[in-house]
């Protein structure tokens, strides 16, 4: 593409935060630390989880960057920045989160194929830009439309980025038509983050924003938009993230037999605790964040300090520490919701959290249940472990 350089080496990757856990350096990925990540409800943007597939890409000259949208449609066209900028600019909360979030406490139950990650591999931020709904409509594709006149169901994201996955070919991805025309899903091609230009790790200039689905499908440094008959035939829509059974393995796979991902199950996790932590007799803090994929709300999170015996439920809040209820029209319903509970602390014992979405989808108990051998969707339970100190404090 016209003002885009983007070898296939990793000699110019921008700089990152240090309190990053880096989990690959080439490509780069990397989360921040627990406590860090829900610092804040808006997540900034050097400490929101860093995903790669390839070299980060370089535009040298904005001036000449243009998306291309072409496919099953009449009349294809070529998009600059500027043209993008007047349309309507919308901001959109919404969390990302990577499918393979808490990879690695999945791979310890039994090993699984790809980047480890901890339960940082999301953030919440504001993006600006325009909706995809309406850059659709300068192609003659009105709202809600399910099918072109030339046949074409389903919008491929084509990245500048390349990788190996795609024999040095690039990332690309695709959503539905039915979505990327209805303006209350909220798609966007966003040029800002929490108010400020998107940065190079976030897809500058240019990068698609799906809410309520799996950030494989949010494709950055964009390049091209096209109108296709079937879903995208890259390697990420059909040879990864796919959600299979703890029956397959990698000799009897056939990726054929299951759909893409899209949207992400309902998920939370304790940020305020480690695995491991020796704390002082009496209570704890346990807070962390819950999030449900296609909009839907929280509707509970419970904590459980004697293995799921009883529950104690978290107090919930998205901005503004304000109490949050899950069918408050208020809410931001992309973003993710915080909780926080003082629990007592009797004696050593596992500290459990579990949420429950709007449509009553809850966390499934055990790792093994939905145990898959590219470990993506742990959604089950969230331990941690908790020891006595032999010292008490008595503020507590």
């Amino acid at each position: 593409m016209p003002g885009i350089n983007s070898p296939l080496d990793y000699s110019q990757e921008p700089p990152r935060h240090p309190c990053l856990k880096i989990n690959a350096k080439e490509p780069f990925n990397a989360e921040p630390p627990r406590d860090a990540l829900i610092s804040s409800y808006i997540t900034p943007s050097d400490l929101f989880y860093k995903r790669n597939h390839g070299p980060i890409p370089v535009v040298d000259d904005i001036k000449r960057y243009h998306v291309l949208i072409g496919g099953l449609i009449e009349n294809p066209i070529q998009l600059s920045m500027d043209d993008i900028r007047k349309l309507p600019k919308y901001d959109v909360t919404a969390t990302l989160q990577c499918a393979g979030n808490r990879r690695t406490a999945m791979s310890e139950v039994r090993k699984v194929k790809g980047v480890g990650w901890d339960v940082c591999a999301l953030g919440n931020a504001t993006w600006g830009g325009a909706k995809l709904s309406d850059v659709l409509k300068l192609v003659g594709i009105t709202q809600c439309t399910i099918v072109t006149p030339l046949g074409g169901r389903h919008v491929e994201f084509t990245s500048v980025d390349k990788c190996k996955e795609e024999k040095g070919g690039p990332y690309k991805a695709s959503i539905p038509l039915i979505q990327a025309t209805n303006p209350e899903a909220d798609v966007l091609l966003a040029y800002e983050m929490n108010g400020k230009i998107l940065n190079r790790d976030h897809g500058y200039p240019l990068r698609v924003v799906v809410p309520g689905v799996i950030g494989a499908r949010s494709v950055k440094w964009l390049d091209k938009i096209d109108i296709i008959k079937d879903e995208c035939q890259g390697f990420f829509m059909q040879k990864d993230y796919k959600m299979f059974p703890p029956t397959v393995n990698w000799d009897n796979i056939d990726w054929s037999t299951r759909k893409p991902q899209m949207d992400f199950p309902v998920q939370c996790a304790i940020c305020s605790l480690d695995d491991d932590n020796l704390v002082q007799v009496g209570k704890v803090v346990v807070s962390g964040y819950a999030v449900a994929g296609g909009g839907r709300g929280i509707e509970r999170v419970d904590i459980s300090v004697d293995g799921g015996k009883t529950w104690i439920e978290a107090d919930r809040y998205q901005k503004d520490n304000i109490p949050y209820a899950a069918d408050d029209i208020n809410n931001d319903k992309w973003a993710w919701v915080l909780f926080r509970a003082v629990v007592p602390v009797p004696r050593n014992t596992e500290i459990i959290a579990k949420a429950v979405d709007s449509a009553a989808n809850v966390q499934p108990e055990n790792v093994n249940d939905i145990w898959n051998l590219r470990g993506i969707l742990n959604t089950s339970w969230h331990r941690v472990r908790v020891r006595r100190s032999p010292v008490a404090n008595s503020n507590l």
